[in-house]
């Protein structure tokens, strides 16, 4: 019988990392053995797994996984009790029918493993890849690459994706389901040249803030660092990008005691009171000993590497299992170490880190592997995760781009000539074909929401502060922030009764001001119905913050509800 330690207990109920619990029913840990081994243990996985018959591209891209992740890979196949509704997806089941507990445990998984935007994204293709969607690149013609019952998806800078299903029946001028959200959290980039000059024996990491971070919370946290590297092979001149993240804590914000009289509450210099420690180096010390010695740049002058902490080159380099000459840039970032978890009495809390929004968007996209295949559908189901919202989502990856409607128009493009090759009557691809698909088309804005807060009750307002573990919120906002009005409230309303989901409300109060979204500024392009839906959560743009635990799952409910349901309920429109 497995002793139940606190230890055990905790990485059991909170899903720690599966790198380190590789059995539920078991205490004992795997060592990771060679990368030699990993590999020949990975390729059996493959083959078993019948992913070698994936199209060439993304079986080349799976087979240059780094050691480390594909050992995360092996561990999760040979863990036990993981396999629940949530990772094996089901698509003849209704919505009605899902069980929101049986998503906390992938969410929680998905939550620590992916701290990065660059690793979510990663985390979205390969399992869209698992799941029999086609990868189609934006350098390439989609000139008879899709067809009615396809699924396919793509990328901008690795850091947005969309990820569609073309129903089976579709004809040019049929619409689109669509949940559109953001990937970015709050965070502290390194920047260009991150080596500083040390300070009374602290190595310290020059880092500048991505939107909101190096506030108050981020003080004392244990951050890692993680991101993506740039790397050109110097024997076939490739360039390529590899994703890392180091599973340990390397950095601290540390504060001054309350002795000194200077409060790390207020407005503190992020410039030069917010810097990160991450190494002692005591060798200005003469004859003193010390626990480590000044290392100078690594590479040559004008080189990146040289611009970067040796050590920290080092660091990378190893996990990568590459050499530093071969560094061309990197972006890395810092993130909060502590694993997502549950909590609470009955442990009805999920407390993590970069929950907006690493929420909503896993639950738009686990929706869409979850969809209902209807051989009558006609219209395409579509999710798209954006980069940037959190600064204002301006760049070309960011929703107010042109990521989303020219994939939309690429896709009806190839559809249509698809369509042309076959029947006389198939409408000519313009303007006028994108206008109707667009006038056909609903868009779902999914963005976290505030929850009602149990000691700032000042804040809420009556009817519209939505609770945890209830359902999704739909928000409204007078002054156009949100996109919902009455007729799409009405509409989603409707999906929420077949989907046997619960409908909350969000509103600020007229003394409050009220965050954005990416629902006006894409439904304003492409002039489509909308409405904003959010999943509620406590402390939002803090460095760790709380979700109900059935929350994911609720909002996969809901939102698995609305691709199954939305042409079915705008039928009910129609004249």
């Amino acid at each position: 019988m497995t002793r139940h330690t606190p230890d055990f207990l905790r990485a059991r109920s909170s899903n720690l990392s599966l790198r380190s619990v590789a059995m539920e029913q078991s205490s004992f840990l795997i060592p990771k053995p060679d990368d030699h081994v990993v590999g020949q243990m990975f390729q059996t996985l493959v083959q078993r797994r019948g992913w070698d018959k994936l199209p060439s591209d993304a079986l080349r891209q799976m087979m240059a996984y780094p050691p480390s992740k594909k050992w995360t890979l092996v561990c999760q196949d040979l863990m036990t009790g993981t396999a629940g509704a949530a990772n094996h997806t089901d698509n003849t089941a209704h919505a009605k029918d899902l069980k929101p507990e049986d998503f906390t445990k992938p969410y929680l998984e998905f939550m620590t493993e992916n701290p990065t935007v660059f690793h979510a994204v990663d985390y979205f293709k390969e399992n869209l890849v698992k799941s029999g969607y086609e990868e189609l690149s934006s350098r390439n013609s989609w000139g008879g690459k899709l067809e009615p019952g396809g699924k396919y998806f793509t990328t901008r800078n690795g850091s947005s994706i969309i990820a569609f299903a073309v129903g089976k029946a579709y004809k040019p001028g049929d619409g689109l389901a669509m949940i559109a959200g953001h990937i970015d959290a709050l965070t502290a980039r390194l920047k260009p040249t991150s080596t500083k000059p040390n300070s009374h024996g602290y190595v310290q990491l020059g880092v500048a803030q991505y939107a909101g971070a190096l506030n108050e919370t981020w003080w004392d946290r244990d951050l890692s660092i993680g991101g993506r590297v740039i790397v050109r092979n110097p024997d076939s001149g490739k360039t390529t990008v590899k994703l890392v993240k180091l599973d340990w804590p390397i950095a601290r914000i540390p504060t001054l005691a309350p002795h000194f009289g200077i409060g790390m509450t207020g407005h503190n210099n992020r410039e030069t009171e917010m810097v990160p420690i991450i190494g002692l180096d005591n060798s200005d010390l003469n004859g003193a000993s010390t626990t480590t010695t000044s290392e100078g740049p690594i590479g040559g002058h004008g080189s990146f590497t040289s611009t970067q902490p040796p050590k920290l080159v080092k660091l990378i380099t190893k996990e990568l299992s590459i050499d530093p000459s071969t560094i061309l840039n990197w972006e890395l970032e810092l993130f909060d170490s502590q694993p997502a978890t549950v909590g609470g009495m009955d442990k009805e809390f999920i407390f993590a880190g970069r929950i907006d929004d690493k929420l909503c968007s896993w639950a738009a996209f686990m929706a869409l592997l979850h969809a209902k295949s209807d051989p009558a559908e006609r219209g395409i189901k579509l999710v798209a995760l954006f980069d940037d919202e959190e600064i204002g989502s301006l760049l070309r990856q960011g929703a107010r781009g042109n990521f989303l409607p020219i994939t939309i128009e690429r896709a009806v493009e190839s559809l249509t000539a698809r369509a042309s090759s076959s029947s006389d009557d198939t409408p000519a691809f313009g303007p006028g074909l994108l206008g109707q698909t667009y006038a056909n088309s609903f868009l779902v804005s999914s963005d976290v929401t505030h929850a009602a807060h149990p000691n700032f009750p000042q804040t809420n307002l009556p009817g519209h502060s939505p609770r945890l573990n209830v359902g999704v919120a739909l928000c409204v906002d007078a002054s156009a922030h949100m996109t919902t009005d009455s007729v799409s409230m009405a509409i989603l309303d409707r999906i929420a009764d077949i989907a046997g989901c619960v409908n909350q409300r969000h509103m600020i109060r007229n003394d409050s001001r009220s965050g954005g979204t990416v629902g006006p500024m894409l439904s304003a392009a492409m002039g489509v119905k909308a409405a904003d839906v959010g999943i509620p959560q406590l402390s939002m743009h803090s460095i760790r913050a709380t979700t109900g635990s059935l929350d994911p799952g609720l909002g996969v409910k809901f939102y698995k509800g609305f691709l199954d349901h939305w042409e079915e309920v705008d039928r009910e429109w129609r004249k």
